[in-house]
This record gives structure tokens, C-alpha cells and sequence, in this order.
């Protein structure tokens, strides 16, 4: 059934909500050349972002390829570049012959082939005849460019979870090769292309963006910003209204404080509400629908705190209850954190484990609004103020 509130892909047109700015800025970076990272937690909207702005320059007459390679399920970086070899050798060409010729034209030297065996069994475009080596990770990561410089266009590689490429001990020389890429300016064969780098697991990129700054001058960082609560208010209730029915607009704002302005959070709720009546939207269906939302939720959070220390729990309702200065004497005897280097290591445990985040002012955001909800009403059931 065909639902005004969409979460379980990308949107883009009339679909996409908020950003503006973001959208803006990323589509005048991909313009100029630049590379870019967006990094946000799962569902905050990176996807529908870069392909809204690529929407958008293609209506104003932009001419490029965009190949997506998604690491979610790679560990290892062998893996990783027959992965993107793959996939920007078929975002250009189409058949086995363009595969092999390609191939062996602007990879020659390296140890990745065209093996028409693979291709048949496994449909598999690049393969590897020999064990990996720097210049092929060097060559691999050069292909975009010089396939773009061939063809006489620019090329856009949208590389998802990119901070899964930490798994692999090599990591480091993968980075380092690939700023090179990047820092290659006024080279034909490399900037006919730009790298947009994504990301959900966000400590772990501010981890490699901002920690050690692997990629230093190299690429632009774009913040998602919250989307403004009003443009909220008007795509919920022109949703409903589409098939007349009617919410109060103060239950949806109180909505987006629960969810923070989560927009995938709020379309999967009011999607919930849109297929339990067929007119108003009152109070008993509010809480109806949250009732299960938490049901498909709670298991995944129960295993999240199953899986965290007495310690962490305890710094984790810190959090929740207001606490700032962690480390005071205070602090560490009411939640018993026994030291302040034992908080240390804690608040280092739950960044590890993506369950918080600490932003400029060391002030800790727990990064699922849906599990600080579930916290702080059943878990922890801290009184509402």
C-alpha cells in the first residue's frame, strides 16, 4: 500500500524534507571538484542528502556517472577493491569484452584480471590473480579518475560505511594512497573525479576525520544539521491530509522531541499511524503506534544494554539524568564509577560501541533518540519533569 510517510529506502523530489543548505553545499563541492564525508548515525538521511543533490545537478544539466560501492559487509581491503572495481567498470561499460579490455588497459601491471571463469561462475568483473600489493591499491583507487578522463566526464564514487575499512591492518596505507589520489590536483587522470565518503558509525569517523585527521585537507566535512520542526509539521500533515485524515499539529512537535526530528523515525511511526484509522489522529493511536515501535525495537535495545558493563550503565544514566562534569568526586561516588580514569575508560567503551557521542564542549549525546527514549521511561524509568 502506498504510504505518504516513506522509510524504507532513500527519497528524493517532493519526498525529500529539510537540508537545504546541506544539500546546497554538497552539490557546489561536487561541482568545484572537491571530495566530501558526511558522517551521521543510521537513518539520519546521508543516503537521501547525496542523492537529492545529485538529483538536483542533474536538473540543472550536470553530466556525470555516480557509482555507489557499500561496505557494510566487507572486512577486508581485497575485498574492497574488487568491490569498487566492479562496480565503477559496470557503472561505464557493459559487456565481458569492454570488462577484459578495460582491465587490462588502464590496470596493467597489477594483479587484477578479467577472469572469465569468475565472471561466468560468479559475476564477478575484477578479480585477483596474486597476492595484493601497493600499487595495486594505488591503481585501483586511480581507476574513477582515469576511466572518467577516458570518457571525457566527471565521476562521483559514493562509498557507504567507510569506516568499516578500519577492519583491515592495512588501513592506514589504504588511506594514505587514496589522500594521494585526492591531492592529485591538476592531474587528468584523477580529477575528473571526487570521492563522497559516508559513514554511520560516527565516533569511528571522527575517528579518522577528526582525531587523526587521515584525510587532512583532502576532503570537505558536512554537518547534518536538525531539520527545522516546522517543516516537519507541514510534510506530516499534508501526508495525512492526502488521505484525509487530520492530526493535531502539537502531537506531531511533541513527536519530534521524542525522535529528535529523525525523519525516518517519524515516517516509520506516522506510516504506523496512517494504517490504524481512517480519520482523526487521537491521543490512543499516538500511544498505540508507539507501543509498536518498541516492540520491533526493544530486542535490539535489550541486547545493546545486555551487552555494557555496570559501569557503563551507570555512566550511561549520568547521561541521561543531565550529568556533565563526569569526573567529579560527586559525580563518581553517586553513580559508583570508582575514578576518574576508570570514567575515562567507560566513556571510551560506550563511544566504541556507537551507543554515545561527545560533541565540541564534551557534552554527551546518546545517538538512537528511539533507545534514550526506551532508556529513560523503561529502563532506567527516570521520572518525567
Amino acid at each position: 500500500m502506498e504510504t505518504p510517510f516513506i522509510y524504507s529506502t532513500y527519497v528524493t523530489g517532493r519526498n525529500f524534507i529539510g537540508r537545504k543548505a546541506e544539500c546546497n553545499t554538497l552539490g557546489n563541492l561536487l561541482g568545484r571538484g572537491e571530495n566530501v564525508v558526511i558522517y551521521a548515525p543510521p537513518k539520519s538521511g546521508k543516503r537521501s542528502l547525496i542523492q537529492q543533490a545529485l538529483f538536483n545537478m542533474r536538473v540543472t544539466g550536470g553530466q556525470f556517472t555516480a557509482c555507489e560501492v557499500n561496505l557494510f559487509n566487507i572486512r577486508n581491503a581485497e575485498t574492497f577493491l574488487i568491490r569498487l572495481g566492479s562496480a565503477v567498470i559496470r557503472s561505464c561499460y557493459s559487456t565481458p569484452a569492454e570488462y577484459g579490455n578495460i582491465i587490462s588497459s588502464l590496470l596493467e601491471g597489477t594483479h587484477f584480471v578479467f577472469d572469465k571463469e569468475r565472471f561466468s561462475r560468479f559475476d564477478e568483473v575484477v578479480s585477483l590473480n596474486w597476492s595484493m600489493d601497493e600499487n595495486d591499491i594505488a591503481s585501483m583507487l586511480r581507476l574513477p579518475g582515469r576511466i572518467a578522463a577516458e570518457r571525457g566526464t566527471r565521476m562521483f564514487i559514493i562509498i557507504n560505511e567507510f569506516q568499516n575499512l578500519m577492519e583491515d591492518e592495512r588501513f592506514e596505507t589504504i588511506f594514505r594512497l587514496m589522500k594521494d589520489v585526492m591531492m592529485q590536483h591538476g592531474n587528468p587522470e584523477t580529477e575528473g573525479c571526487s570521492f563522497i565518503l559516508s559513514g554511520s558509525k560516527t565516533n569511528a569517523m571522527k575517528y579518522i576525520f577528526e582525531e587523526y585527521k587521515y584525510f587532512h585537507k583532502a576532503v570537505e566535512h558536512i554537518p547534518l544539521q536538525s531539520i527545522d520542526s516546522r517543516e516537519i509539521v507541514e510534510h506530516v500533515m499534508r501526508g495525512f491530509q492526502n488521505s484525509g485524515k487530520v492530526i493535531e499539529q502539537d502531537m506531531i512537535l511533541d513527536c519530534c522531541k521524542v525522535f529528535k526530528g529523525n525523519l525516518w523515525y517519524i515516517n516509520h511511526y506516522m506510516a504506523i499511524c496512517d494504517s490504524m484509522t481512517k480519520g482523526y489522529i487521537n491521543e490512543g493511536i499516538l500511544m498505540e503506534a508507539m507501543r509498536m515501535m518498541l516492540s520491533l525495537h526493544e530486542p535490539r535495545f535489550i541486547r545493546m544494554t545486555d551487552s555494557l558493563t555496570v559501569h557503563q550503565i551507570s555512566l550511561l544514566k549520568a547521561v541521561l539524568e543531565g550529568v556533565v562534569k563526569f569526573s567529579a568526586t560527586e559525580v563518581i561516588e553517586k553513580y559508583a564509577l570508582n575514578s576518574s580514569a576508570n570514567v575515562r575508560r567507560v566513556k571510551d567503551a560506550l563511544c566504541k560501541k556507537e551507543i554515545v557521542t561527545f560533541n565540541e564542549r564534551e557534552e554527551a549525546l546518546v545517538l538512537d533518540p528511539l533507545f534514550e527514549h526506551w532508556l529513560r521511561k523503561y529502563y532506567f524509568e527516570i521520572p518525567e519533569l
